[in-house]
């Protein structure tokens, strides 16, 4: 399974894995890498919440296991698709702390955020 961008209109990165989609995308289909934590699908508000429009640069992953840029950028085993190489802003404290109630460990996307 590969995601795409369906067009450049709009388009926003997950805050949690970095992968690029258009809002209606996201609000459609939720994060193919992290909906099932997340919740995205069919929730417009946890899109906005979850996703950012502030990112920089793109990556082209086609082949998740085994490509030395997806080690590099953390996103090895992910679906194929288009990737933000960093994501600006933080992923709202109340999603953190429902990630945490789940074992999940949130890490910034976000390169300029020490």
């Amino acid at each position: 399974m590969e995601v795409v961008p369906k067009d450049l209109n709009n388009i926003r990165a997950c805050m949690m894995c970095s992968l690029l989609k258009n809002t209606e995308q996201f609000t459609l289909d939720g994060c193919d890498n992290c909906d099932q934590w997340l919740s995205l699908k069919n929730n417009r508000e946890r899109v906005l919440e979850c996703t950012s429009p502030n990112y920089e640069g793109m990556i082209s992953l086609t082949n998740p296991d085994e490509s030395w840029v997806a080690r590099w950028q953390g996103i090895r085993g992910l679906v194929r698709g288009m990737y933000a190489i960093s994501v600006m802003g933080k992923m709202p404290s109340h999603i953190q702390r429902e990630l945490e109630r789940q074992g999940i460990k949130y890490k910034s996307r976000d390169l300029g955020i020490k």
